[in-house]
């Protein structure tokens, strides 16, 4: 039974409704995946520009793109947050200020931000836009996050490593908005406080340039009697540093109810159909636990779901309680995908029952595939015939982003997806 908060709920029809729902918080590293993260239920979207962001290898924003992105997220009420999170050295000061001023005046909600130096410059040059204490701070005590609402920021984002217990504690003694990551990468180190980048590649991880050599495999030898002595075959994976992913959806009534502010996805770097489908599933379990907690259930359609798309293996992580050796990866037992994405729906001829598709991975007549999106209940349907633009019949769609015709047994709707089992 998950412990009632009172302030976040009330009695309506003689049903207790929840009516402080968590802000549902979705990645993108460029237009599109904005684009699809709203259009699958995100409530807010953070983003990163091109500079003073920690991730650099993502698409990232221009300035022209960020206020197209703030202008459709509005339209459907989103918000759109950007990182400025690296710890700056001298050299990055320059052109901060204007950077600053610039996303105030593209329409941004609110920067996430690590170094105190760009929270005074922000204060100074930006005073509209929130300013949301990054993770990268490592925050995991009351006392920590008192410190920074004193300094007047609107929201922190608590270190991955935060028990329930302590972000409980949190909210109840400091009236602050509390973020938590709900899914995505975990990171070796805390909260992501790591110079193995620095040291192996010569790229700065805490100013956008992680290479995740924690993520790499590892030979391991015992030197004894100057000799080496191998300790894994050279069969085995060594993985020595690799987490499992975090996954807290069976957790998510228990944040719900402690009254946590905003529930975040990792993933600027992942795909389209990564973002569809995490955001997807997280809106129906938030919207079906606010609706009815004292009837809800995880469904498992909803944990398949999650199987559908790529990513490591999973775990709770540090909400639950400090994790145990089988929270760890040491070799290639990965979770595998069940699913490929395989194309986009650009459109949908009501009259004829035809769907122009975006191509995304590979497909052909007599494949069985499956439609998923907001608009619609899942199905599958066996590939029939396939045409590309100008009516030449296809024996398959095999070029990537090649535009192709088929029709569909069900009605579809632009940026509804089309994946292939494994």
């Amino acid at each position: 039974m998950v412990a009632v908060k009172d302030n976040i709920s009330q009695i309506i029809d003689g049903k207790r409704v929840i009516i402080k729902k968590p802000e549902l918080l979705a990645p993108a590293g460029n237009l599109e995946k904005l684009k699809i993260a709203v259009h699958y239920g995100a409530d807010a979207v953070f983003i990163g520009g091109k500079e003073f962001g920690l991730r650099s290898n993502a698409d990232n924003f221009s300035q022209e793109e960020m206020a197209e992105g703030v202008q459709f997220a509005n339209k459907y009420g989103a918000r759109i947050y950007v990182t400025t999170n690296i710890f700056a050295h001298n050299e990055n000061m320059d052109g901060l200020e204007e950077y600053l001023m610039g996303l105030q005046d593209a329409g941004v909600a609110g920067i996430i931000v690590a170094d105190p130096l760009i929270i005074e410059t922000c204060r100074k040059v930006a005073p509209k836009l929130e300013v949301h204490l990054s993770t990268q701070q490592s925050l995991s005590n009351w006392k920590a996050v008192q410190f920074w609402k004193e300094e007047g920021l609107e929201r922190v984002v608590l270190a991955r490593e935060t028990s329930a217990e302590e972000i409980k504690e949190m909210k109840e003694k400091v009236d602050i908005e509390i973020e938590t990551f709900i899914h995505g990468a975990m990171c070796i180190a805390y909260s992501g406080r790591c110079v193995l980048s620095n040291h192996m590649t010569a790229r700065d991880s805490n100013r956008g340039g992680c290479c995740q050599s924690c993520r790499w495999d590892y030979d391991l030898y015992k030197l004894a009697d100057n000799e080496e002595k191998a300790l894994f075959s050279e069969d085995d994976a060594a993985f020595a540093m690799s987490p499992k992913d975090l996954n807290l959806i069976q957790s998510i009534p228990k944040m719900i109810e402690m009254g946590i502010d905003s529930l975040k996805i990792e993933g600027r770097m992942k795909s389209i159909h990564y973002v569809a489908t995490v955001v997807s599933v997280y809106r129906k379990v938030i919207d079906a636990y606010c609706a009815d907690p004292e009837n809800f259930v995880i469904q498992k359609e909803w944990l398949d779901e999650l199987d559908k798309c790529a990513n490591r293996d999973t775990a709770p992580a540090f909400f639950e309680g400090v994790p145990g050796t089988d929270e760890q990866m040491f070799g290639i037992h990965g979770k595998k995908t069940t699913y490929d994405f395989v194309g986009l729906v650009l459109d949908y001829n009501e009259e004829t029952g035809m769907v122009t598709l975006q191509q995304r991975n590979h497909f052909k007549p007599g494949d069985e595939v499956e439609f998923f999106g907001p608009e619609i209940k899942n199905f599958k349907q066996t590939i029939d015939t396939i045409w590309d633009e100008e009516g030449n019949e296809l024996d398959a769609a095999r070029h990537p982003l090649q535009i192709v015709t088929f029709k569909a047994d069900q009605k579809v709707f632009p940026n509804n997806m089309m994946r292939k089992g494994k």
